[in-house]
C-alpha cells in the first residue's frame, strides 16, 4: 500500500492529468487550478456548462464540486505514499443561487475530520471513509452551491 510520498506539485500534474482524460471532465472543461494543505480548486467556463436559461447547468456543477472533493482525497493519498482507490460513497448538494459566471469549485475536509486519522485507518483497514465539503462560489465568495459528500478509499497494492 505504501509508495514513496510525492510532491504535491507533481501530484497536482498527475491529477491534472487524469481529469483531462476522463469525458466528462473534458466536456465540461474541467481543470484543476490549485490546491493547498486543506483545499482544492478547479474551474470550467460558463460557456461549456450552459443549461436553457443561460445559467449554469445544475449537473456540472455537481460534477464540478464532486470531483474536486475526489481529486483532495487522491491528492492527499499521493502525498502520503499511499497507494489507493477512491470512490464517492455519496453526497448531497444544495443549490442557492442561479451562476450565471464561470465555474470555481472548492473542497476541504468537513468540520471535525482529519487526514491523520483518515490514513491512519487506511493503513490499518485496507479501507477508510471522510467526509468532504466542496462550494460553488463566486470570486468575491458568494456560495452558489454546495455540496456534503463521503469519499471511501479502498488499499490497491
Amino acid at each position: 500500500m505504501q509508495v514513496d510520498t510525492m510532491d504535491t506539485g507533481v501530484a497536482l500534474d498527475q491529477l491534472r492529468a487524469v481529469t483531462r482524460a476522463l469525458p466528462p471532465l473534458a466536456a465540461i472543461q474541467a481543470r484543476i487550478v490549485g490546491a493547498d494543505d486543506h483545499r482544492l480548486w478547479m474551474e470550467a467556463p460558463l460557456a461549456a456548462n450552459l443549461n436553457d436559461k443561460g445559467s449554469a447547468f445544475g449537473g456540472s456543477m455537481t460534477s464540478l464540486m464532486t470531483y474536486a472533493g475526489w481529486a483532495l482525497v487522491a491528492l492527499q493519498l499521493r502525498q502520503a505514499g499511499v497507494r489507493a482507490d477512491v470512490f464517492v460513497a455519496d453526497s448531497s448538494v444544495r443549490y442557492l443561487k442561479p451562476l450565471y459566471a464561470d465555474l470555481h469549485a472548492e473542497a476541504e475536509l468537513a468540520p471535525g475530520q482529519s487526514w491523520e486519522a483518515f490514513l491512519a485507518t487506511l493503513a490499518q483497514r485496507g479501507r477508510a471513509r471522510i467526509h468532504l465539503q466542496a462550494r460553488m462560489t463566486l470570486p468575491e465568495g458568494d456560495v452558489m452551491a454546495d455540496l456534503a459528500g463521503r469519499y471511501v478509499a479502498i488499499a490497491n497494492g
